[in-house]
């Protein structure tokens, strides 16, 4: 497939409207319209796994991506009318590329920590350990993980909070399948400059790739811990390109799927006939 827009996005309360703020009515079927109408390449960026994200359209409407990055970056798939096909050259590209990963050893090495809960198998796997994390105990219990598997697997961390449930939540994954490094993979193999794909974030997972020189969007329900975080951020590199959805966008409140639109229309991926 030859792409030359990638509109990426994460799902939950990001591009899904499944949060404590109000959403705007039609905007998922707008999106929809608008994505096929530009000839967008779609990419859903998420923690789900393939059957989570199979509910999510399923439950929401939401069209079926062009590309899924699932499992916090460790899996792409391709859809097209023959369904998911795994992309077998990422696994092995991450295979190659952090050769000391391996879950079973992370698993073992984080066993019986105090705060420290794993999640459920269907949310683990090859390229994915993951936890539940006390959140309000998070800086000591993130420190003993550092202790016991810092630089050992080729690993990476990734923490971030789920303001619905009040859990804390921690990913460890090789650190060559992360959600950035994922979106790089995707943007290289279709021959499109990094600087060009939007990606569209709520969470502090998402922080790697709205700094990572994409175009990042954060939807107005954005978390305050990833808001603060990008913020900084820009202020030690102006050069990075981050828009804020306010709302007010063609009668769309900013968030989730409202923000990821507006994000869009910012960036010209979609436009108006009259305005072109």
């Amino acid at each position: 497939m030859t792409a030359t827009k990638i509109l990426a996005t994460d799902l939950d309360r990001t591009l899904l409207p499944n949060g404590r703020w109000p959403e705007d009515p039609g905007a998922i079927e707008l999106f929809n319209t608008l994505t096929e109408k530009h000839g967008v390449c779609v990419v859903y960026v998420t923690g789900r796994n393939l059957d989570l994200t199979r509910d999510a359209i399923d439950e929401f409407g939401v069209r079926h991506p062009d590309i899924l990055i699932s499992d916090v970056g460790t899996a792409i798939r391709r859809f097209d009318r023959a369904g998911w096909e795994a992309d077998t050259g990422w696994e092995a590209h991450v295979r190659r590329t952090s050769p000391e990963w391996d879950a079973e050893a992370v698993r073992r090495a984080l066993k019986d920590i105090d705060g420290l809960v794993e999640q459920e198998r269907e949310h683990c796997g090859p390229f994915k350990q993951s936890y539940y994390v006390d959140h309000d105990d998070r800086d000591a219990i993130l420190e003993t993980v550092n202790l016991r598997v810092k630089g050992r697997f080729d690993e990476v961390s990734i923490y971030s909070f789920d303001s619905q449930s009040g859990d804390g939540l921690l990913d460890l994954l090789p650190q060559s399948a992360t959600k950035q490094t994922a979106l790089e993979y995707i943007a290289d193999t279709l021959g499109v400059a990094r600087t060009e794909v939007v990606f569209c974030g709520d969470s502090g997972n998402d922080i790697d790739p709205l700094t990572a020189g994409f175009r990042g969007v954060l939807v107005r329900n954005a978390d305050e811990q990833l808001v603060a975080g990008v913020s900084q951020q820009l202020e030690n590199n102006p050069d990075m390109v981050v828009y804020f959805a306010r709302g007010g966008f063609k009668g769309l409140n900013g968030y989730y799927t409202g923000g990821v639109i507006e994000g869009a229309y910012h960036y010209g991926l979609f436009h108006d006939n009259d305005s072109q």
